[in-house]
C-alpha cells in the first residue's frame, strides 16, 4: 500500500490557470512539434473495456492560435485503430513522420505515417511476436524506434499478476527499420520513452517501480548502458521533453486510487506532473508542477510544454487541460 502512495497526503497546487479542452477522449499521449502544433493521442479505452470499441482517433492542436481547435489527422484510418503512446520525428525539412502503439481486439501493432496537409497517411505496419505489450515508443529516425512493453506477457491474468507481485520484468526494445532486438530489460512496468535532444541519454518510466531509469545511448550501435534512476514515490507514465531538454513527466501520484478510477470513471484518481531539469553531468533537479486531487483532471498520464502553455491529458477522461503559468519557464 505504501508503494502505491495511498497513504500520502496531497496537497493540490498549480502556479497558473488551467481550462478544459472538450472532444478529445482519452488524451493518453501528446507530443508538441516544433512549430507548435500538439498532436493529441485519444482512445475511448473505457469502451473499448466494456467490450464495445469505438475507433480511436489522433488530433492536432495549433497553440500558435489565439483559440486553437482539435483537428482530426485520422479520419482516413480504415483499419481498427487505438492508438496509445505516440512519437513524432522531424526531418531538417520540417517533414514530420509519426509512430503510434496500436491495440486492437486481437493484435498489437506499431502504425508509421507520414503527416501531410493536416492528414496522417498511412505507410507501413509493425508486427513482432515480441511485441507482447507495447506502451510508449520514441522515434530515433525515419526508420528506427525504442518501445517499451510494459508487460512480460499479454494475457490479463498474467499482467495481473505481475502487477499485483510488483515483479520486473518488462522491457525495452529496439526496432532498426527491420528487426526488433531487447534493449533493456528487468524494469517495473516500463511505461513512458524518450531520448535527450542529442540522442545520448535514453529515459524509461517504470510505473510500478517509481522510478525514472536513465540509460546513456551509443548513438553508433543504439546499445544501452543504465547510469542511474531518480525514485519518485509516484506512478510515473509518459515523458516529454521541451526545447531547453527538460522532461515534463505526467504521473499517478496513488497506484491503487487509478486501478479503481480504471474500473470506475466515478471515482477519481489524483494528477500529477513533474519537471525535470538536467542541471550538470548525472545531475537532475526534480520539481512538482502540478497536483490535482482528480477533480480538475483525473488520471494524468502526460504533460507537454510549448513556450507558456502546458497540456495536460488523462487516460480515461472525455477533455484534456490546457494550463497557463503564471510564470514563464
Amino acid at each position: 500500500m505504501n508503494d502505491a502512495g495511498e497513504f500520502k497526503k496531497l496537497t493540490p497546487h498549480f502556479a497558473g490557470e488551467c481550462f478544459p479542452v472538450s472532444g478529445a477522449i482519452g488524451a493518453e499521449d501528446i507530443t508538441i512539434l516544433k512549430n507548435g502544433i500538439a498532436i493529441v493521442s485519444c482512445d475511448d479505452r473505457r469502451k473499448t473495456l466494456n467490450g464495445t470499441p469505438v475507433q480511436g482517433t489522433i488530433y492536432a492542436y495549433d497553440l500558435k492560435q489565439e483559440v486553437p481547435q482539435l483537428i482530426d489527422l485520422t479520419a482516413g484510418v480504415k483499419f481498427e485503430f487505438h492508438p496509445h503512446g505516440i512519437s513524432v520525428f522531424e526531418n531538417e525539412n520540417s517533414e514530420v513522420r509519426l509512430a503510434a502503439v496500436n491495440h486492437t481486439q486481437t493484435k498489437n501493432s506499431i502504425e508509421i505515417f507520414d503527416l501531410k496537409n493536416n492528414v496522417l497517411i498511412h505507410d507501413k505496419t509493425i508486427l513482432d511476436p515480441l511485441l507482447v505489450s507495447p506502451n510508449d515508443l520514441v522515434m530515433i529516425d525515419n526508420n528506427m524506434l525504442y518501445v517499451t512493453n510494459d508487460h512480460s506477457v499479454s494475457t490479463q491474468k498474467g499482467k495481473m499478476l505481475e502487477d499485483f507481485l510488483q515483479l520486473s520484468r518488462s522491457n525495452v526494445l529496439f526496432y532498426n527499420g527491420q528487426n526488433f532486438a531487447v534493449a533493456a530489460t528487468n524494469l517495473g512496468y516500463a511505461n513512458g520513452i524518450n531520448v535527450s535532444r542529442d540522442g545520448t541519454t535514453l529515459y524509461i518510466a517504470e510505473t510500478v517501480g517509481n522510478r525514472l531509469s536513465i540509460f546513456s545511448r551509443n548513438t553508433s550501435t543504439n546499445e544501452l548502458l543504465f547510469k542511474q534512476s531518480i525514485d519518485f514515490k509516484s506512478g510515473i507514465d509518459n515523458i516529454e521533453i521541451d526545447v531547453a531538454g527538460n522532461l515534463w513527466i505526467g504521473s499517478h501520484p496513488k497506484l491503487l486510487t487509478f486501478a479503481r478510477h480504471a474500473k470506475n470513471g466515478e471515482k477519481l484518481s489524483p494528477s500529477q506532473v513533474f519537471k525535470v531539469s538536467p542541471v550538470a553531468d548525472n545531475t537532475y533537479a526534480v520539481d512538482e508542477i502540478y497536483l490535482d486531487s482528480g477533480d480538475g483532471l483525473s488520471a494524468s498520464s502526460v504533460a507537454a510544454v510549448y513556450n507558456n502553455t502546458m497540456l495536460i491529458g488523462p487516460v480515461f477522461d472525455e477533455y484534456f487541460l490546457q494550463c497557463d503559468f503564471n510564470n514563464r519557464f
